[in-house]
């Protein structure tokens, strides 16, 4: 393979998990008095950290979130996640092949790892990722689309970022990915290509990853 390190993006990408969260965070919203729709939702907040909802919040109306905010939306994330979480189709496979051939992955979410580790107990994929494989936008300054947590993880993994490919599903992502340097595959399940641009490849089911993975470069 052409990369020695794959650096998964969480949410949308191992956790099928977007349409849960989009959905709850646009209720919520709605109900605190800022009129969200699911389409609003992915549009500004899919693949960034929950800073960035109090951000654009506040930079809009001039209103600020309640104080529990962050504690009442990932309560009831959470409780989503338990009653309703699968895996995105096909990547325990993925995970399988990477294991087998020996190539090392990690996973760099703007989820809290309290997030992350909710979501991959209850689907099974906490088999696949050790505590120290995992990587939160908590553990750097700024999330994305600036490429802070993409290059924390290349650094703790021992990989040069332009050895790195980044699995992603969202325009913060792949931004961040490519202020990093590195390859970024694009997910295009729920996101279309055209809004994915500078991928270097896309894909929509995970079934036609590892091919692209170990093509070689052009």
């Amino acid at each position: 393979m052409r990369y020695e390190l794959i650096i998964f993006d969480n949410d949308g990408v191992l956790v099928d998990s977007e349409p849960l969260s989009n959905t709850i965070l646009a209720a919520y919203l709605t109900e605190l008095g800022h009129p969200t729709s699911y389409e609003d939702s992915l549009r500004d907040y899919m693949g960034a950290a929950v800073h960035r909802v109090h951000d654009l919040i506040e930079e809009r109306t001039g209103r600020r979130l309640p104080a529990d905010f962050d504690d009442t939306l990932h309560a009831r994330v959470f409780a989503a996640f338990e009653r309703e979480l699968e895996p995105v189709e096909g990547v325990a496979e993925v995970l399988g092949k990477l294991a087998a051939d020996g190539v090392s992955y990690c996973v760099a979410s703007s989820g809290s790892h309290e997030r992350i580790r909710v979501g991959h107990r209850k689907t099974g994929l906490d088999r696949w990722f050790e505590d120290r494989v995992i990587f939160s936008a908590q553990d750097v300054r700024q999330g994305k689309p600036a490429p802070d947590l993409f290059l924390h993880a290349a650094e703790r993994m021992g990989v040069a970022p332009g050895r790195c490919a980044v699995v992603e599903d969202s325009p913060l992502g792949v931004t961040a990915a490519r202020a990093a340097g590195m390859d970024v595959y694009a997910f295009t399940a729920m996101t279309p290509a055209e809004k994915l641009a500078g991928a270097t490849a896309y894909f929509s089911t995970m079934a036609e990853l590892p091919g692209l993975l170990g093509r070689s470069a052009s």
